[in-house]
């Protein structure tokens, strides 16, 4: 296959979900959406459209093919490493102060609705399923994570660690995996009517998240970006990926699995790392710019990431 003709179908998996995100902008800078529509269309998907496409999605998998543990404890010692380097890097480059933020800024990746909008793109139920069962892993680790960084880092901070596991324990995505994975198991049948209502309802899921998305880039926020949030977007989206993905391909992951690996580890700053960051006192316009920044870098480095990768052979 000639190359053009592989980034021309490269582009047709990546360009319809980050052409949402886009329209989600104009929508927003047209005054078609505002922040109320963003906060109520937000917590839609939060706890109900994603939860219910994660559930479909699961139950319908094939799980002896996408229940992989060595997968899913592979992602997360590849969160842990990439957690430690990008420790390492903000104690020699980044003051002091700012290095929980940038921390959580540069590992804390949006797997939940952009890296899995890619997976269904490239791989269909395949990649729905098995991203669905990674993001419990993410959901655990990246919170962990997050918390640890940003307490580290900021006086007067102390770690609940019993309000972060309540919060994780009723997350809305960790209970749909929880009870997909004992009916997928089972094969119990769910009748016809239901599946197809929630086939409907599920399928708002992608198109309206990814608008929302759009909808809070802010690109006053990305020319006030200073120095950290450009390091940190370009350790987010260029060399996390890199070690990440190069590290899946050396244990032995190749083809759907290491392509959904590479999407999630190559997924832009998660718009969880502001709530989380102001939450607990730290800079939250520098995770704000962060975000906006690595958003925009996405349309390029993760169509540029899956060329490379397809054009390789390894997915």
């Amino acid at each position: 296959m000639e190359l053009s003709t592989l980034f021309l179908q490269t582009l047709e998996i990546t360009l319809p979900v980050f052409a949402m995100v886009f329209i989600g902008l104009g929508l927003k800078r047209a005054r078609w959406i505002d922040a109320a529509f963003v906060s109520t269309a937000s917590q839609l998907v939060f706890k109900a459209t994603l939860p219910t496409l994660i559930f479909l999605s699961i139950i319908r998998a094939d799980l002896g093919a996408t229940l992989d543990p060595a997968l899913l404890g592979f992602f997360a010692l590849a969160t842990l490493g990439s957690v430690l380097f990008c420790w390492g890097w903000a104690t020699l480059r980044v003051p002091y102060r700012e290095r929980g933020v940038y921390i959580q800024g540069a590992f804390r990746g949006n797997c939940g609705i952009v890296g899995l909008a890619l997976a269904a793109g490239m791989y269909g139920d395949f990649g729905l399923s098995t991203g669905s069962l990674l993001l419990g892993v993410v959901i655990l680790t990246y919170n962990a994570f997050s918390v640890i960084a940003l307490v580290t880092y900021q006086e007067g901070q102390r770690a609940d660690w019993r309000s972060i596991l309540r919060h994780i324990a009723t997350n809305p995505l960790i209970l749909a995996v929880v009870v997909a994975v004992p009916v997928a198991a089972t094969g119990w049948p769910l009748p016809g009517w239901l599946m197809t209502s929630g086939d409907y309802f599920a399928s708002l899921t992608l198109p309206l998240a990814l608008i929302c998305i759009g909808a809070t880039l802010s690109f006053g926020e990305i020319r006030r970006s200073g120095r950290l949030a450009v390091s940190a977007s370009l350790l987010k989206m260029v060399t996390l990926p890199i070690l990440a993905t190069g590290a899946a391909w050396l244990a032995g992951f190749e083809g759907p699995a290491l392509g959904v690996m590479f999407l999630f580890f190559a997924s832009p700053t998660a718009a969880a790392a502001f709530v989380m960051a102001k939450a607990m006192g730290g800079n939250a316009t520098l995770t704000a710019n962060i975000i906006a920044m690595t958003t925009l870098m996405a349309s390029i480095t993760v169509t540029l990431g899956v060329f490379v990768l397809r054009a390789s052979g390894l997915i």
